[in-house]
């Protein structure tokens, strides 16, 4: 099976949620705004808006108006069930 692309907004929301987890940028850092992450990414303001809400949607940041949009959460590593953990089914 040949992998699909990637829409543009979903790579620019991967990127951020990438610096997230990686504690780039932290828990209650702001995002730059969307004018300076057009110019960092080379994307659109439209691409830039759309990463923004599917980041809220992954939880991760929250927007205030007319003041910005902020790190709310870190990313969860995913977890696998262990012995530990008891039976599985």
């Amino acid at each position: 099976m040949t992998d699909l692309p990637r829409y543009e907004y979903v790579k620019l929301a991967d990127a951020i949620a990438a610096d997230i987890a990686s504690g780039k940028l932290p828990e209650g850092a702001a995002l730059p705004g969307e004018r300076a992450m057009t110019e960092l990414h080379s994307v659109s303001i439209g691409t830039v808006r759309r990463a923004i809400v599917e980041l809220r949607k992954r939880g991760l940041v929250a927007t205030l108006p007319a003041k910005g949009t902020y790190v709310i959460a870190t990313p969860e590593p995913p977890t696998h069930a262990t012995e530990e953990d008891g039976p599985a089914g």
